[in-house]
């Protein structure tokens, strides 16, 4: 391997190192037994951070307009409390959140089809926490969604 090889590799990641190697790793979902793409398939980063914002802003709307009346540091706790209760509640019962639902997003259970409210209730707070969130495997879910044992699909 020569150095351009090997800055080449440093540079695309080593995923695509790997692959260059010959190793396979399939498509985003496939070990969860979802299909590549279309209903079912694994929701991919932009929805679900759209979805995340329009819920955020949904949130902070109701903080603002109806808790605090303005907007302070206090307006910010309480958006995270709405979020919190909203997404409990939404997620435990239907499988999504306003903003899941616009963006065409469900969380569903990978066992069962469906999120009963105990999973619903350690997905969210490890959500709110937001350094699980950020925690990606390889199929792109994210620590909240693993430990919790679900997965957000598009419908």
């Amino acid at each position: 391997m020569d150095k351009r090889q090997a800055i080449g590799s440093w540079l695309s990641g080593p995923r695509a190192a790997m692959e260059e190697a010959g190793a396979d790793f399939g498509y985003r979902g496939e070990q969860l037994g979802l299909p590549e793409d279309g209903p079912g398939s694994l929701a991919r980063p932009g929805r679900r951070l759209g979805a995340l914002a329009v819920d955020w802003g949904l949130c902070l709307l109701i903080a603002y307009g109806l808790i605090t009346d303005g907007y302070g540091q206090a307006t910010s706790n309480w958006a995270l409390l709405v979020f919190f209760v909203m997404s409990l509640l939404t997620v435990g019962t239907i499988g999504f959140t306003p903003g899941k639902r616009l963006l065409g997003l469900r969380v569903v259970a990978l066992d069962t089809g469906t999120v009963h409210p105990g999973r619903a209730l350690v997905r969210t707070v490890l959500l709110c926490l937001a350094v699980p969130a950020l925690v990606w495997d390889r199929d792109g879910r994210g620590l909240h969604d693993r430990l919790a044992r679900t997965v957000e699909v598009r419908i």
